[in-house]
């Protein structure tokens, strides 16, 4: 029986959502092959959480716990921390030195995805259509007439290291630029100013299933808020359908983009890839490597939708982490 770490929590906007993922995870553990723990990861505390959630102290120097007297350590470490630390490479750098595996990216990959600039930048060059885009970092100038004469209204601003949606606004008028950008920075000393893409918004799932690159039902994203923010993610303001409304032309080619950002970015484990479809062309927003696992998010839908139940899906990411 393999002791599997499942690290929840986090130290960003995203700790509540965190915690829901992490427990859909411990309830669909197979508890025939592993022992599931949960680990609750804080700026203040690193604790194990036990049925009775009594808490008990991590040592950070090999990521064990002492429970009752009794040494435990880990075989594997099953990451759902959405933001930092565990979505942008500090959890997996970690681990890297104490050759513990993990189910997730490795951390160079997640600090690149984490960071949506540079992440754009290097798949740009394989054919990978983004939208126009400016980026400032804190305390430079702003030149609201030179910014907008590149990108356009209405544009987006956002938070340039962010897992989630908190800190995007979605600017029409010269006048709400300002304080959009003083929101942005209220999440991330870096952003990143995008032209509006007018069309169907999808998600792509994309994950090694059994050792092979898998790319999951795809779903459209129908939000009831003006884009899809933090509520239309999280709190059901949006209508999510899989497999999404499209041709299976466009299909195919939104698997093939969305196949090809995965391997050129040498992805493990889960990525979520989000795309604005423009003229028939699909052109990426972001990757999420860490996404939501909560049994009404997007990934856990695709693979039902795919015919893999929870269970085998978080059975397959151990197996993965634990042969690599």
């Amino acid at each position: 029986m393999k002791n599997v770490a499942i690290i929840m929590g986090g130290y960003s906007s995203e700790y509540k959502i965190s915690l829901t993922s992490g427990n859909v995870v411990f309830n669909n553990i197979n508890r025939d092959k592993f022992n599931p723990y949960r680990i609750h990861i804080f700026k203040e505390k690193w604790v194990y959480v036990d049925e009775k959630d009594a808490e008990f102290p991590i040592d950070k120097n090999d990521f064990s716990v002492t429970v009752n007297g009794n040494k435990i350590n880990f075989d594997v470490v099953f990451n759902a921390i959405h933001g930092t630390p565990g979505e942008d490479g500090l959890m997996q750098a970690y681990f890297e030195l104490l050759n513990i595996p993990q189910t997730s990216c490795d951390y160079y990959q997640a600090s690149l995805t984490f960071n949506k600039r540079d992440m754009l930048s290097v798949l740009k060059p394989y054919g990978i259509k983004t939208a126009t885009s400016f980026y400032l970092n804190l305390g430079d100038e702003i030149n609201v007439e030179a910014i907008l004469e590149k990108v356009g209204l209405p544009c987006f601003v956002k938070p340039n290291k962010s897992g989630s949606s908190f800190g995007i606004s979605k600017v029409k008028t010269k006048e709400e630029f300002l304080p959009a950008i003083e929101n942005a920075y209220k999440e991330d000393d870096e952003i990143i100013i995008e032209s509006f893409l007018n069309g169907t918004e999808v998600s792509v799932g994309v994950i090694n299933y059994k050792g092979n690159v898998t790319v999951l039902p795809i779903t459209e994203i129908v939000s009831e808020n003006d884009f899809f923010d933090y509520e239309a993610k999280y709190l059901g303001k949006s209508k999510e359908i899989t497999p999404a409304r499209i041709s299976e032309e466009l299909k195919v080619k939104i698997e093939t983009v969305a196949k090809r950002a995965y391997e050129v970015l040498k992805m493990k484990g889960f990525s979520r890839s989000e795309f604005i479809i423009v003229n028939n062309e699909p052109h990426m927003l972001e990757m999420n490597t860490i996404p939501g696992l909560t049994t009404e998010s997007i990934l856990p839908q695709q693979a039902r939708e795919a015919g893999i139940s929870l269970p085998e899906l978080f059975e397959n990411a151990i197996e993965l982490a634990l042969n690599k």
